[in-house]
């Protein structure tokens, strides 16, 4: 009836893959290649703001396919232009998914490393609310 001193089980579904179809994989690779291309021909002409869009995209594309190619391209889309948007928020589950494989895996540089970055987020984000901008 009560069930006040039982333990409970975890649960250890930790790990998540997501499989990706091959049309599905076929579709975000092609999306890639047009957004790398599209990058190419306005890096020059764009601000930055517009260039920080594209990386941003292009970021989330590659985090689609679980690439950790991601982390780069959206860190390069916030040195563009700082914003709490859907990079920023992907950049962030990126950065505790990279800390919590490090902790499993017993790697306390890995652990520090993902921490400090994570933080320097929280800065990022505690800047904008400050400024007001999004």
């Amino acid at each position: 009836m009560f069930d006040f001193f039982k333990k409970k089980k975890k649960k250890t579904n930790d790990v998540k893959e997501n499989t990706l179809s091959e049309e599905q994989l076929s579709n975000i690779n092609q999306a890639i290649d047009t957004k790398k291309s599209e990058i190419t021909k306005v890096e020059k002409t764009a601000t930055k703001a517009e260039q920080a869009k594209l990386y941003e995209e292009l970021g989330l594309l590659y985090a689609q396919k679980n690439d950790d190619e991601a982390i780069p391209i959206l860190e390069k889309s916030l040195e563009r232009k700082l914003s709490m948007g859907d990079g920023y928020k992907k950049l962030m589950s990126l950065y505790n998914e990279k800390r919590k494989e490090a902790a499993r895996n017993g790697d306390d540089a890995g652990i520090d490393k993902y921490m400090n970055k994570m933080d320097e987020m929280r800065s990022v984000a505690k800047k904008l609310t400050i400024s007001g901008d999004k």
